[in-house]
């Protein structure tokens, strides 16, 4: 639907992420390296996806995942837009980058990160505690996953939670670069 007058069009609450054939998005000890072994896959939907976002929440460890291998061997941080980082736990920041440090119910946060998105979507990096905790709160919109050839045996689950009534709605299946399988679910209430 085209935007009305002068209100932007509300954005998306999205999760946007790989797992392992087997529902895991990490290892038990946080680490990604069976996803990394693929490199940049041919034919990727993240480019078009990323140009959307406005705003990012992300998890703890997701966080620290990106300090201890992106920050800390010298990157910039890989995102523009402003970052709400959830966490029970005190956290280093990152000079130059938008990152806020919140703890607590996802609902309030979520309408500062809705505002701050100006009509652009909303991206729920990693975590599926945090995922899980924007469906509970009937924020969660989309999911969309790349199931990765391999299996993890245990780890971070995708999803912690039971979605069973009613189902997710699937929009589409994509095969990119014929390793990953790209799943796109709207969340129906």
């Amino acid at each position: 639907m085209p935007p009305q007058g002068n209100h932007p069009r509300p954005g998306k609450t999205q999760f946007y992420g790989a797992s392992s054939l087997d529902g895991f998005l990490a290892t038990p000890d946080h680490d990604l390296g069976w996803l990394l072994q693929f490199g940049e896959i041919e034919g990727s939907s993240y480019p078009a996806f990323i140009r959307d976002v406005g705003a990012l929440a992300m998890g703890s460890h997701t966080y620290e995942w990106i300090l201890k291998h992106a920050i800390d061997a010298g990157q910039p941080w890989p995102y523009t837009p402003p970052t709400w980082v959830f966490s029970a736990r005190t956290l280093r920041g990152i000079a130059g980058a938008d990152v806020r440090f919140v703890r607590g119910d996802v609902r309030p946060v979520h309408q500062a990160m809705v505002q701050a998105a100006a009509g652009r979507n909303v991206w729920v990096v990693g975590g599926g505690d945090l995922v899980g905790q924007f469906y509970d709160a009937g924020l969660l919109d989309e999911l969309i996953v790349q199931i990765a050839p391999v299996t993890l045996g245990a780890g971070t689950p995708l999803l912690p939670r039971q979605i069973m009534r009613p189902p997710l709605q699937l929009k589409s299946v994509t095969t990119l670069g014929g390793i990953f399988a790209e799943l796109r679910y709207l969340v129906t209430r």
